[in-house]
């Protein structure tokens, strides 16, 4: 399973992308059969693990369990390196582009270098760009970074450009678990207009519109998490 080219080719084809994405500190593990009944139902190509914590260190058995109930890819999207299993089949190697803590461009990832090295997940370098979603997030709290404003177009641009340039094969633009503000089409479309890499889009995102809204500005694959959480009828409205 080479999980980036069948990105790459959905983004040649046009074809978009869902992932939900699974927080092990709120997961229900004995719900976990009936709540992929939903998912396999829905438009849903890619399960996402991972969050900004994981204070019980759950993430290996959840993706065990999930493992266990679908044959969906199980994408890592760790908050650090306790996060890492090679249940999985990939991991995102994220870099927090839009911060400037040396604990997240570099040192997390030095870190988890030798301990992926003897895994066989898929690693996926990941330019990882923080926007003001209009609340304060976990990743904030943890990384000790600010997001940037959704009006500041040219620094939005200029950092994911930067990721590129610098060899992610993917850009995440985030506004974060809870955001009450998703990331605006405006940023999304001049993102993807002026990169050539796949885009990925989270936070915020509770309707369907949104969610359309996000794919025709051009993301590739966006992200859904909190909505799940709050209401599993949600999947009702992305049938396949």
């Amino acid at each position: 399973m080479n999980i980036y080219q069948n990105i790459l080719q959905a983004k040649k084809d046009s074809k978009k992308l869902l992932a939900v994405l699974i927080d092990p500190e709120k997961a229900n593990v004995e719900k976990m059969a009936s709540f992929f009944e939903k998912v396999h139902q829905s438009i849903a190509t890619h399960i996402f693990v991972g969050g900004s914590t994981d204070k019980n260190n759950d993430t290996e058995k959840v993706v065990s369990v999930i493992k266990n109930v679908t044959d969906l890819p199980i994408i890592l999207f760790p908050g650090d390196v306790k996060q890492i299993t090679n249940k999985a089949d990939a991991i995102l190697f994220l870099t927090l582009l839009s911060g400037r803590n040396p604990e997240y461009l570099i040192e997390q990832q030095v870190t988890a270098a030798p301990i992926l090295k003897n895994t066989e997940l898929e690693i996926l370098p990941t330019g990882y760009i923080l926007i003001d979603g209009n609340i304060e997030t976990a990743t904030q709290k943890v990384s000790n970074t600010k997001p940037i404003a959704q009006d500041n177009l040219n620094l939005i641009l200029n950092t994911a450009l930067a990721g590129e340039f610098s060899g992610k094969k993917l850009i995440y633009l985030e506004a974060g678990s809870g955001a009450t503000v998703p990331v605006d089409a405006s940023i999304i479309n001049l993102v993807a207009n002026n990169l050539s890499i796949p885009i990925i889009v989270g936070g915020g995102i509770r309707s369907k519109k949104q969610l359309d809204s996000a794919f025709n500005s051009g993301a590739d694959l966006v992200v859904i998490g909190t909505a799940f959480e709050n209401d599993e009828n949600f999947f009702n409205q992305l049938k396949k």
